[in-house]
């Protein structure tokens, strides 16, 4: 029988015991969504309003995590050719944006994107092309600046003028994603990945000023976080 049982509406999320019916435990969260959840009613309920704060300016970080199999991928990108409802966080937050930008009047949006990777504690430039620019640019390094703060040097940002270019950017980096079979999940991802939306947005006051906010968002997709044991890995893998 199931452990786990979720009560949606108190947000709440139950383990059972079964031999010890006393130490049942019970956990309370802001929102829960079981196996039945729509993909949709997900990000409408639980991202959409941090999109509408990046379009104001703001910086805002959405994160999968857990261990290899329990469906992280499948939240924030969902199947490849998929039907739409299907459709995961990444690319409802793309669609997003770009509607945003089209309901807005009197305000100039510049949109760009950069994809990375953090695989074995190293950096790769996902956007980047090895072929024109050598293997070795593909990685890239961790900085820190007083004004900016912490930032990936020289990692590529794409101007994209609307949804599709952005899922174009979106595809070229899963291609060049690092991918390896372990025991629990014969594709998964053995690296962590950041797929990062600028938006800018210029606009003119009655004073005929300009005001420009530039928000950031950042859509992750963790590795893995289950123990070694349980995926069999050895070598390389383990080391990951």
């Amino acid at each position: 029988g199931n452990i786990i049982s979720m009560d949606l509406e108190a947000g709440q999320v139950y383990i059972k015991n079964p031999s010890k019916p006393e130490d049942d435990r019970g956990f309370t969260f802001d929102a829960v969504y079981d196996e039945k959840t729509i993909q949709r009613n997900f990000y409408e309920e639980s991202c959409f309003s941090l999109i509408e704060s990046v379009l104001e300016g703001f910086n805002g970080t959405i994160f999968a995590y857990g261990q290899t199999g329990c469906g992280k991928s499948f939240t924030m990108q969902g199947p490849t050719n998929g039907p739409e409802e299907l459709k995961g966080v990444i690319p409802n937050a793309c669609s997003h944006v770009f509607e945003a930008i089209k309901a807005s009047k009197d305000v100039e949006f510049l949109v760009r994107c950069a994809y990375l990777e953090i695989y074995q504690e190293e950096i790769k430039d996902l956007l980047a092309d090895p072929k024109k620019i050598g293997k070795d640019k593909v990685k890239c390094e961790i900085k820190e600046d007083p004004d900016k703060g912490v930032f990936v040097k020289g990692l590529t940002e794409m101007v994209v003028e609307n949804e599709a270019d952005l899922n174009k950017m979106l595809d070229k980096g899963q291609a060049n994603r690092t991918v390896a079979a372990t025991a629990m999940n014969a594709e998964s991802s053995r690296s962590h990945s950041i797929f990062t939306v600028i938006v800018e947005a210029s606009s003119t006051d009655e004073t005929g000023r300009e005001n420009i906010r530039a928000g950031k968002l950042n859509l992750v997709d963790l590795a893995g976080s289950e123990r070694q044991k349980k995926t069999g890995a050895s070598g390389d893998l383990l080391r990951e």
